[in-house]
């Protein structure tokens, strides 16, 4: 080995992985992990770590950016906006949305969608596929064929009008999968109790903000659990349910794995940090903390806490669904806007990883290494991300250097995507982010992105 072996060497830090945590400096060529040892041999460029953690960057499977909804309105974000503030957050992979619509074709969904991510991003990338419109051609030849080509996992919505698969259709994608060999993701919340629910807050002249949590009752998320547990149960289908929000529902997942049902389910920092009450603002100001699920309780908070330390729940991605708080986003019907009338969702991709290092390192709950397994190491290996969310050799030098004695109070004035708000403004973070490399190239150092946009590549899926 010449002393040019390296492209880079990263030296003199504390490597974490989701099973170890080792001082080990790290050797980098051809965009990958090619050595970790002590003492290596000088690099062509030497990044001092020492006082640092080393950690793999953040990978986050829950996404939409650049996403049209089902009412025609159009997120805040661009690809690029998006992932300048992920990396800012140390996030180096992400999935989104490819988003079909009632009567579009799903493989020219997904080739627009991938237009705008090979145009936009800066970090790297896949999709989730979105089946809205079951045809006998979107089951039958197009999920077959987008599978083949390496976008192994479908997502379904029993619940929002212009989005949700009956129970058959359901049954049909979720076939569509087994047979093409993909995962199917869900948002389970029953559909009827939602709509029941809405219609009498409604006709009671219950209609700001704070009713969306009652507009959603937490037994619509338990009973859907129930149904689509039977059907991978049924089908011995795989299926990750998304974003779970209460006890109930963690409860279901656990009995369903202990019956060797294959279950896999996430969560979000807003149900870790969050709960109905910041709903409850002035005027409709509380339309920035709407998402769906809604937020819930602290009771609920503790038992996710206590289902990620089980492993009932793999991974805690953002959901970030970004809508800015004015006419072009969440106030879009006006200021008279009831809660069902305002779109769902918050912004997250930038400040999840801090949220959590805070918590789990800082604040110790659940430690560094399962840190690392629920934000990279997992959403990588269940969606197959090659290369992607671990320290090690023959891996993507993806990689994020973090300061863990950094206190910073987070506001809306350092946020880098388009909504211009944080649902976590004024919390204080201890650990923070502070250089960032994809594939070897450090795209942030010292607070600034030096990527370029289009220079993100889509990641190989088993």
């Amino acid at each position: 080995m010449t002393d040019t072996a390296f492209d880079t060497v990263i030296r003199g830090g504390t490597v974490a992985t989701a099973t170890d945590v080792f001082r080990a400096d790290v050797g980098i060529a051809g965009g990958k992990v090619a050595a970790l040892g002590l003492d290596l041999p000088p690099g062509r460029r030497e990044i001092d770590a020492t006082g640092r953690l080393v950690l793999p960057g953040g990978v986050d499977s829950h996404a939409h950016i650049e996403q049209l909804s089902a009412n025609g309105l159009m997120n805040a974000d661009t690809w690029e906006s998006a992932t300048r503030s992920a990396a800012l957050g140390g996030t180096t992979s992400v999935i989104a949305f490819a988003a079909q619509h009632v009567g579009m074709d799903l493989a020219q969904v997904v080739a627009d969608y991938g237009d705008l991510a090979d145009k936009g991003a800066l970090i790297d990338y896949a999709f989730h596929l979105i089946i809205a419109d079951a045809t006998e051609k979107t089951v039958r030849e197009d999920i077959p064929a987008l599978v083949r080509a390496g976008h192994t996992s479908l997502k379904a919505f029993m619940t929002y009008d212009r989005l949700q698969l009956g129970d058959e259709a359901l049954l049909d994608v979720m076939a569509a999968a087994k047979e093409a060999g993909a995962l199917v993701c869900v948002h389970a919340e029953n559909h009827g109790l939602i709509a029941f629910a809405s219609r009498r807050l409604l006709a009671a002249g219950k209609t700001a903000p704070k009713y969306h949590a009652a507009s959603h009752p937490r037994l619509s998320e338990s009973e859907a659990f129930e149904r689509v547990v039977r059907f991978s149960q049924y089908l011995d289908q795989p299926v990750m349910v998304f974003h779970v929000s209460t006890r109930e529902g963690a409860a279901i997942l656990r009995r369903a794995r202990g019956e060797g049902i294959p279950i896999l389910a996430e969560t979000c920092p807003h149900y870790l940090f969050l709960t109905e009450a910041d709903l409850d603002r002035p005027g409709l100001e509380g339309a920035k903390w709407m998402c769906s699920p809604p937020l819930r309780e602290a009771g609920d908070q503790e038992a996710l806490w206590r289902a990620l330390d089980l492993g009932d729940l793999q991974t805690v991605s953002s959901d970030h669904a970004p809508y800015r708080y004015d006419e072009t986003g969440k106030l879009k019907a006006g200021p008279g806007a009831t809660f069902k009338q305002i779109a769902n969702g918050m912004p997250g991709l930038q400040m999840r990883l801090p949220l959590l290092f805070d918590a789990m390192v800082s604040g110790g709950r659940l430690g560094l290494r399962k840190f690392v397994e629920l934000t990279a190491t997992a959403p990588a290996r269940i969606y197959g991300l090659a290369g992607k969310g671990s320290v090690a050799v023959g891996a993507d030098a993806d990689l994020c250097l973090w300061d863990p004695e950094r206190r910073v109070t987070l506001a809306d004035a350092m946020v880098a995507d388009r909504t211009g708000f944080t649902p976590y403004a004024g919390r204080t973070v201890t650990g923070w982010p502070e250089t960032v490399l994809r594939r070897g190239e450090v795209i942030v150092a010292e607070g600034e992105v030096r990527a370029t946009p289009g220079t993100g590549r889509r990641i190989a899926r088993g």
